[in-house]
């Protein structure tokens, strides 16, 4: 029909009954589709436009019902609903390319430059090394296992290998009471990952909030906007980092001694034993 009439005509066929409000739509959105070079909008470029009306279509659908005959023409009125929507558009277009570059950017920071996690396989999980000739000297298997369930969240399979024939017990036999640690704590280790991630998600939060506020001019309504939006995410960031700091992966002497099957004031003594043996022997090297 927009092909023999304007936009305002078909309109009136609109008002009329002569098409229903389905048909009416269609219409329009086609004739916009058709003429996106008389909106001078996306420099002449036709795909970004037509990515806009997939996201302008429940707004032009509200738009025509709202439109009244006061001065203006129906096709005015749609010309001027999608300049100042398409300008919307356009920043909200900006704000997922800032957030798409910091997060980008963070990520490939952190691959390249940020520090290498430290190596817990042969560690006790609490930064010390796991010296096994210095362990098979100063301590007894069991509390050399007790040591291991406690720090079973960092315990790597050749370190299992290693300790296996001191402890007089087989690798199987030490990975089954790591996988009971494992299950014992399924909830708790879950947690701690979810916290993790948000932690993770709320520092990208932060540099998208912070690119926002920085590239736009100070004292603007805009940049208020997103500057207190950014202090806002700093201040949770470092609260949940505060919170994840203080949570701890290695087991409690209960549930130790609960997979040992074994008092919880045998694990506590055999755990007291060895921090003392180690200040100790720390004491002797610095004399």
């Amino acid at each position: 029909m927009l092909n023999t009439y304007t936009l305002a005509e078909t309109h009136q066929y609109y008002l009329l009954g002569k098409i229903d409000r389905k048909h009416f739509e269609g219409l329009v959105f086609q004739y916009l589709m058709d003429n996106y070079e008389r909106f001078h909008v996306f420099e002449g470029n036709r795909d970004r436009f037509v990515d806009f009306l997939a996201w302008f279509y429940p707004r032009l659908s509200r738009a025509i019902g709202y439109y009244q005959e006061k001065g203006s023409s129906f096709e005015a009125y749609i010309g001027s609903i999608v300049r100042w929507a398409s300008k919307e558009y356009r920043s909200k277009e900006a704000d997922h390319r800032a957030t798409e570059y910091v997060c980008w950017k963070a990520k490939a920071e952190e691959m390249n430059a940020c520090e290498a996690e430290p190596e817990y396989g042969n560690g006790d999980g609490n930064g010390n090394a796991w010296d096994l000739p210095a362990f098979e000297k100063n301590y007894t298997p069991q509390q050399i296992l007790v040591l291991l369930l406690k720090s079973y969240f960092f315990v790597s399979e050749d370190l299992l290998d290693r300790i296996a024939a001191y402890v007089n017990r087989s690798k199987e036999d030490l990975k089954r009471l790591i996988d009971e640690m494992h299950k014992k704590r399924r909830d708790k280790e879950q947690k701690i990952l979810d916290l993790r991630n948000r932690v993770h998600c709320q520092y990208y939060r932060c540099l998208s909030f912070h690119k926002r506020y920085s590239s736009v001019v100070p004292g603007t309504a805009y940049w208020e906007k997103m500057q207190g939006r950014y202090d806002r995410a700093k201040r949770r960031y470092h609260s949940m980092k505060k919170r994840l700091s203080g949570t701890r992966l290695d087991a409690s002497n209960r549930e130790v001694a609960e997979i040992l099957k074994i008092p919880k004031g045998t694990v506590d003594s055999t755990l007291f034993t060895i921090r003392k043996k180690s200040q100790s022997q720390l004491e002797s090297k610095e004399a």
